[in-house]
């Protein structure tokens, strides 16, 4: 990887690509450290420690710190996320918006970009207003005398404007920089916390080794909220040699299975053309096992994490009562319930991108075309019927893979008592894969650029 990123450095256009992207990513930061007017962000900070295990746990890991200090990138880049999975169901389910999407050429390309960020200022405005009101329950919401409506507006617009603007940015590091810009932003946002993350597990150790008493809790003065979260943060040694190994583990499972693939043979006969003869030469073609790379992990958390989004954002906490209370309490990110509906729709979201980016009827034709078949099967329909069970269950395998990785992290950390560690593992998953798929790109870019032809 290193060595991949210092040969893109001696070509001057990645390296203006790389500068691009790195430009992008502090601006990224910079926001992230702009607070938004009007809040108590010191309290919100305490009391989001103490969910640090929940689904505001996970939204402030995604958003690098930013939505615990409520600023301006607080909502960071999943109003986007969120519209680019409803606009692509939508395509499949809507017949005009299939039609614009594969018949439209560019021009539809385009409107169904304009759609997207249309949707994604809609529910940037509906996910501000939800944090709004959420730290306005808690009273941290300091109008400084002007009227509570106008304070509101101001602290949602800028919630909105935040999540806007990163669209904006993550679609031009896709145009500009290196790899997939949202995915990026969101790599960024992981990573960024890492220091945090490691100054964590020693004051946890530490804390663990010494613990304060009811005595002292009562002598400082500290709320409920700040005595839960000092509990949850405290971690035994031991624990800290289980979590690298297996977050060391997983890195390693991950690499390997995103180099892995299926490769179907594939041999073209023989033809003249004029005086000249064609054709005669084997190859294969190649199917990644992990054909999606993690988009399907970052979708699928996403949709699994709307409904306890929902009821953060109302106010509704594990200890709540009624259906608000059982809402949160169903859809915590250490339940099964969860877990189970997390491993479904990670299933469901990679076999609807396989679909997406690999059409086994189109990859028959071709090969019908140019002469081309798979050995065995005649060409047309019955190659494009092998093409389709290899792929499905190529898919199957992949979606477990990813499922499994993903599920991993939460089950260990039900079983050890360490809630963090489920947050801890989807954020390790979304950074190699994420690295892993950058990669890749400066490859396949460097290696466009150094093709020479046959003749030279």
């Amino acid at each position: 990887m290193i060595k991949t990123v210092r040969d893109a450095w001696k070509i001057p256009e990645l390296r203006k690509k790389i500068l691009f992207t790195i430009f992008a990513l502090l601006i990224f930061r910079l926001g992230a450290a702009i607070p938004v007017p009007y809040i108590n962000s010191q309290e919100l900070e305490v009391y989001l420690a103490a969910q640090s295990g929940t689904i505001l746990g996970l939204m402030n890991a995604m958003s690098g710190s930013a939505f615990s200090m409520a600023t301006l990138f607080a909502l960071s880049i999943q109003p986007y996320i969120n519209s680019s999975i409803i606009i692509q169901l939508l395509t499949v389910a809507i017949p005009a918006l299939e039609r614009m999407a594969k018949e439209g050429g560019e021009e539809g390309r385009k409107k169904i970009a304009s759609i997207t960020r249309y949707t994604t200022v809609a529910i940037g405005l509906i996910q501000g207003f939800g944090y709004y009101s959420l730290i306005n329950s808690y009273g941290l919401v300091d109008t400084e005398g002007l009227p509570a409506l106008w304070v509101g507006i101001v602290i949602v617009l800028s919630f909105t404007a935040g999540s806007a603007f990163l669209m904006w940015l993550g679609e031009q590091i896709t145009e500009f920089g290196i790899g997939n810009g949202i995915s990026i932003i969101l790599f960024a946002g992981i990573v960024s916390r890492f220091p945090h993350m490691v100054s964590d597990v020693y004051h946890g150790v530490t804390a663990w080794m010494d613990p304060l008493t009811q005595e002292e809790f009562t002598a400082m003065n500290w709320s409920e909220a700040q005595i839960a979260a000092y509990q949850k943060s405290l971690l035994a040694p031991w624990m800290v040699a289980v979590v690298i190994l297996g977050m060391l583990a997983l890195v390693v499972f991950i690499v390997f299975i995103s180099n892995a693939e299926r490769r179907l043979p594939v041999q073209y006969a023989k033809r003249v053309v004029g005086r000249k003869m064609y054709g005669g030469q084997s190859t294969h073609i190649p199917i990644k096992v992990n054909m999606s790379g993690v988009m399907p992990i970052i979708f699928a958390q996403s949709i699994a994490s709307l409904p306890a989004t929902i009821g953060a954002f109302a106010g509704w906490t594990l200890e709540s009562q009624g259906f608000g209370g059982g809402l949160m309490r169903l859809f915590d990110t250490s339940k099964p319930f969860y877990s189970v509906l997390y491993f479904l729709l990670i299933v469901g979201f990679s076999y609807f991108y396989a679909t997406m980016q690999f059409n086994p009827i189109e990859v028959a034709n071709n090969l019908k075309k140019n002469g081309g078949f798979i050995p065995g099967f005649r060409p047309g329909k019955p190659t494009a019927d092998f093409i389709l069970k290899v792929l499905n269950k190529i898919t199957m395998f992949g979606a477990l893979y990813l499922s499994v990785i993903a599920i991993a992290p939460i089950i260990t950390g039900n079983l050890f008592g360490y809630s963090s560690l489920a947050i801890g593992g989807t954020s390790v998953i979304i950074v190699v894969g994420v690295a892993l798929e950058t990669v890749k790109q400066m490859e396949a870019q460097m290696l466009m650029r150094h093709y020479k032809g046959f003749l030279e």
